[in-house]
């Protein structure tokens, strides 16, 4: 199955992801990855040429294989806004779009606290009138009182929500 997760920064999508995934499950997370290419001690947000490239042309390398195995693995992918010719990539691939969103307060508030300054441009670009039109939201799914990967995994391979 493959999942697609958007939202503004700061809303809480890699923490979507990560009480989901098992281990085994494919996840394709942008920060991650540029984290992955830097020093250790590197900030774990802002990253910038030519670290940033490196890191999308990692994401996109990524996706493309990945793409390749939603049939029999679980593929998360993090992508925060993405464009149209993405999104029609993933439909095509019978991806199931999950928004998350928990307001416009919060997150700027987590990008204050927790981002570089810069983010709040991604902020602005989400809730903005359309510089990119988006997918229409869904909810998330609800979560379970079972621990993080202690869910079942049903015959066919992706979660039960």
């Amino acid at each position: 199955m493959l999942f697609v997760v958007i939202g503004p920064p700061a809303a809480g999508k890699s923490t979507w992801v990560n009480e989901r995934a098992v281990p085994g499950d494919i996840v394709i997370d942008y920060d991650r990855l540029a984290n992955a290419l830097t020093a250790l001690d590197a900030a774990p947000h802002g990253h910038k040429r030519p670290l940033a490239t490196v890191a999308f042309r990692a994401r996109e390398g990524a996706i493309n294989e990945a793409l390749r195995h939603v049939k029999d693995h679980d593929v998360y992918i993090i992508h925060s806004v993405p464009k149209q010719s993405a999104m029609e990539r993933y439909e095509k691939a019978g991806a199931e779009v999950v928004t998350v969103d928990p307001g416009r307060d919060i997150v700027e508030a987590r990008c204050a606290a927790e981002r570089p300054e810069d983010y709040m441009r991604g902020v602005k670009r989400w809730y903005g009138s359309g510089l990119r039109q988006r997918p229409a939201p869904r909810p998330a799914p609800p979560q379970t009182d079972a621990p993080h990967g202690a869910a079942p995994r049903p015959a066919t391979g992706s979660r039960a929500w």
